[in-house]
């Protein structure tokens, strides 16, 4: 099994800036993909940045040019970097793994907690 331990949410002021981080912990597994998502009440969970393993990454067009994914394969740690934030960032973060046990062939989805950030207007 895969857990994932999140960190770096808060309250910030708008035009602040959080770094998330989000460390995949274990045994004998491989990392596929990891991502960002976020939810607010009432709403349905939308992906905020995604990255593969070979550092390719995806952002939804709402927050391109502030937030930038990173991996650091050796830590199996994903962070996410928050720049100029805006109250409707506020929501709760959510970090997503798809690995696979290193010597097999299934990838499997594990999430984090979630992590409150609120941005203040």
């Amino acid at each position: 099994q895969v857990q994932l331990a999140e960190s770096g949410g808060g309250l910030v002021q708008a035009g602040g800036s959080l770094r998330l981080s989000c460390a995949a912990s274990g045994s004998m597994f491989s990392i596929n993909e990891m991502d960002w998502y976020r939810q607010t009440p009432g709403n349905q969970r939308e992906l905020v940045a995604s990255i593969t393993s070979g550092g390719n990454t995806n952002y939804a067009d709402s927050v391109k040019g502030r937030f930038t994914i990173s991996i650091d394969n050796a830590k199996k740690t994903v962070y996410l970097q928050m720049n100029s934030l805006k109250p409707d960032d506020t929501a709760v973060y959510y970090c997503y793994c798809n690995a696979r046990y290193m010597y097999g062939s299934t990838y499997r989805n594990y999430w984090g907690q979630g992590t409150q950030v609120t941005v203040s207007s």
